[in-house]
């Protein structure tokens, strides 16, 4: 009898264990690598980039981890292209995904999935004036300002300039991901051209070689205020090998044999040696005048269709979702999306301004790379009630105007309270608190994320953990009256931009002393 309790006991056990797991969510797969273990912020700075790179048809401009803790810490790198012009930067493939948007300007992208059927077909009359000459390749997309390019890691991307103006990208890599395996430094692959000449040497300011210029800067105190880099011997000759290991050198057909790529290509050796690259002084942003890829936006200027892939499913759905294989999935997947369309806002006051916001939800495809982006306009001196982030470290870049901004840490105390001006760079750590303030010309900026959702919580305004209380919580813990915790909670009926107060010069006068008295 007892066996049979025993026996009966256990199944019931089984059945428990096994419904429980079927209940419980599936744990999402690791996605970040873990970051340095000790960060003590106790500054962070608003920098602009600290290394820039010139090359043929454009200029790169890098903000260098190594001498950044505030990047080190959150495991990311930045870099803004500038490309005139007919300009071409060469393929490539990350070691680690990267997010850009586009600041000014518009062009085509060019993304090739391994994979993934040629798609695309552009004819064109052949060189020699007889006939027609067809190419085949896989799809090519338009892009223009206010766009956000999705970049996953180890595919091969490109991008061209044919319009009349440069263009202008900030780009984020996020090299913490786990798509970078061997070590959080970030590598980029070229398949074409020669950027060896663009490392330069530590020190060596404006040394011109072979047709391109590499300098290296460090922001004046005067430039970026809020603190100062720790100058640390054996960091500083750490982070020198990490840059040394992630810049890049030659394109990879460099390193293998002559004979060999004869071979595999089936090509004489002037092609080798021109797939090699070792004579090209262009830097990786060239000059491309006759440069004939059509996009379908264009097909007046040339015949090209769009076949369907006869592998994708029946449902025709993009990036996220169920999978129907490889094809499926990505292979259609949509790789921009526009976040500076007004109608788009998350938020907007029309006297505060507006806040967008693109996350996996709404951009598939950044459920692979993991990360997310936001854009925001503030009005002249309306403010972004003061959040922070529960799951994300935030990377923000002004694109025109300034804007005070004020961070604060666990401990109270604030890191950086200082104006962000057009063209500087600032990390705000996960769950530092953060508010903005827009100056006289009011500011804008992106915000890339280091979670494909990431989520805030206000600190104020109509959706804060303020409101969410109960008075006699507020009152007591703030010690104050419930008249007082009544205004705390009321007072401000807007929800996240907040319009500037009209105060009158007495009361302005009146805060500004009492703010000196007992600051």
């Amino acid at each position: 009898m007892s066996f049979r309790l025993l026996s009966l006991g256990l199944c019931f056990l089984v059945l428990f264990h096994g419904g429980l797991a079927q209940i419980q969510p599936p744990r999402k797969q690791q996605t970040r690598l873990s970051g340095r273990s000790e960060c003590q912020i106790d500054r962070i700075t608003a920098r602009e980039p600290n290394r820039v790179v010139e090359s043929e048809a454009g200029v790169s401009e890098f903000w260098i981890p190594e001498e950044n803790d505030e990047l080190e810490c959150a495991g990311v790198e930045a870099v803004r292209h500038t490309i005139n012009p007919k300009g071409l930067l060469l393929p490539y493939y990350p070691s680690a995904p990267e997010l850009a948007y586009v600041v000014r300007g518009e062009g085509i992208q060019g993304t090739v999935l391994p994979g993934c059927p040629e798609t695309f077909e552009t004819s064109f009359p052949s060189e020699g004036g007889k006939g027609e000459f067809f190419d085949k390749h896989q799809k090519v997309y338009r892009y223009k300002e206010g766009d956000i390019l999705a970049l996953p890691a180890g595919v091969v991307h490109w991008t061209y300039n044919d319009g009349d103006r440069p263009i202008v990208t900030i780009v984020l890599r996020d090299t913490s991901n786990v798509a970078n395996q061997l070590d959080r430094t970030f590598r980029k692959f070229f398949l074409a051209g020669n950027s060896q000449n663009q490392q330069g040497q530590q020190g060596g300011r404006g040394q011109q070689q072979r047709g391109q210029e590499t300098r290296w800067e460090v922001p004046s105190e005067g430039r970026t205020q809020g603190g100062k880099r720790r100058d640390d011997p054996r960091r500083a000759e750490g982070g020198r090998r990490r840059g040394q290991q992630g810049q890049e050198g030659s394109n990879i057909f460099n390193g293998f044999d002559d004979q060999i790529l004869q071979e595999v290509f089936n090509v004489n050796y002037e092609t080798v040696r021109q797939l090699k690259g070792q004579n090209d002084n262009r830097g990786f942003i060239v000059q491309a005048d006759n440069f004939r890829v059509i996009t379908p936006e264009k097909q007046e200027q040339g015949r090209e269709r769009q076949r369907s892939s006869p592998s994708r499913g029946k449902s025709g759905r993009r990036g996220g979702g169920v999978a129907n294989g490889f094809d499926e999935t990505l292979c259609s997947a949509q790789l921009s999306a526009n976040l500076a369309n007004p109608t788009h806002a998350d938020v907007y006051n029309p006297r505060g301004g507006r806040v967008s916001s693109l996350n996996s939800h709404k951009f598939p495809v950044l459920d692979l790379l993991q990360l997310s982006a936001e854009r925001g306009i503030l009005y002249k001196n309306a403010i972004h009630a003061p959040y922070y982030n529960l799951n994300a470290h935030s990377v923000i870049y002004v694109t025109s105007g300034s804007s005070r901004l004020q961070i604060v840490k666990n401990d109270g105390s604030a890191v950086f309270d200082d104006w962000v001006r057009e063209g500087q760079l600032i990390v705000v750590p996960q769950n530092f608190a953060v508010v903005k303030k827009a100056g006289e010309e009011g500011c804008e900026w992106v915000a890339f994320k280091t979670n494909d959702n990431a989520i805030t919580s206000q600190l104020a305004g109509r959706f804060s953990f303020v409101r969410a209380l109960p008075e006699e919580v507020l009152v007591n813990s703030y010690d104050i009256s419930r008249e007082q915790a009544k205004s705390l909670k009321y007072n401000r009926q807007e929800a996240v931009v907040l319009s500037p107060r009209s105060t009158s010069p007495r009361e302005t006068a009146k805060n500004a002393l009492l703010n000196v008295l007992f600051g």
